[in-house]
């Protein structure tokens, strides 16, 4: 279905992003994969997506807490690949603390990389999107885009933050054949999350199955995690001539936390 289209998808080294990443390159999107870890691994996994699906894959190491690294990005992806047809704003970091005692290098970290680095892509990606007038922009929020959870004063308002470019985006493009649309997932479970089953299983004195139902069970009713493929498969969904006309939504995929 995405044969010849080229996809940069942030924060793509694991878990949700390394998901979408597939997902495209399935439906035969060219993918720039970009997110930090180890080297070697992260050469494994643009290999197997290689030999998984054959399209070209390329990596970069931007970091996109820095505009000027976000820029080079795109500019790098676009030389690569031809071009930037897709963009996946993923690419996220979490911290807890009471608002108090919140660092504020922290705040501005995940601000940064939350929220910042999706607006700087997106004016990159936009003027060339407009040229050959197609594109799909699809932010990854989270369900802490539409409900508050607390402690999470940074990432909460970064994901809030997402919602609001997404709709502007979505109304700037409205004319073109270029949307813009955000997927709202609820837990998944991925590194991030993983970390907070651990911090959760040491703060409480319990085991991390333990932690890991107590974390469904306040928020989630399915009592399942969401999976990274779930959301590829969504993601290329919003790719999809079917969802031409879904402009500026937030999508959710969360378990029914937000419908509680």
């Amino acid at each position: 279905m995405l044969r010849g289209k080229a996809a940069i998808v942030t924060g793509s080294t694991s878990g949700i992003g390394l998901g979408i990443a597939r997902a495209l390159a399935e439906a035969g999107c060219k993918i720039m994969l970009n997110g930090f870890g180890d080297p070697l691994a992260i050469e494994q996994e643009r290999k197997r997506i290689v030999r998984d699906f054959g399209v070209e894959t390329h990596f970069d190491s931007a970091d996109l807490s820095k505009p000027a690294e976000v820029q080079q990005l795109v500019e790098s992806s676009t030389r690569e690949l031809g071009g930037v047809d897709i963009l996946v704003n993923n690419a996220g970091i979490q911290h807890t603390a009471p608002i108090e005692d919140f660092p504020p290098e922290r705040w501005d970290a995940v601000i940064a990389i939350n929220l910042s680095a999706a607006f700087h892509a997106t004016r990159a990606v936009i003027p060339q999107m407009r040229k050959r007038n197609w594109g799909r922009i699809i932010n990854i929020a989270s369900a802490h885009g539409l409900v508050a959870s607390a402690e999470k004063a940074a990432y909460v308002a970064s994901k809030h933050g997402i919602l609001g470019l997404t709709k502007v985006v979505a109304l700037e493009t409205a004319t073109t054949e270029i949307t813009c649309n955000a997927i709202c997932p609820g837990w998944v479970l991925t590194p991030l999350v993983e970390k907070q089953i651990k911090e959760r299983a040491q703060h409480e004195h319990i085991v991390e199955q333990a932690a890991k139902n107590e974390l469904l069970a306040e928020k989630q009713p399915s009592h399942e995690f969401a999976t990274p493929e779930q959301i590829g498969a969504l993601t290329v969904f919003l790719c999809s001539e079917a969802a031409a006309q879904i402009r500026g939504a937030a999508i959710s995929i969360d378990g029914g936390w937000t419908a509680q």
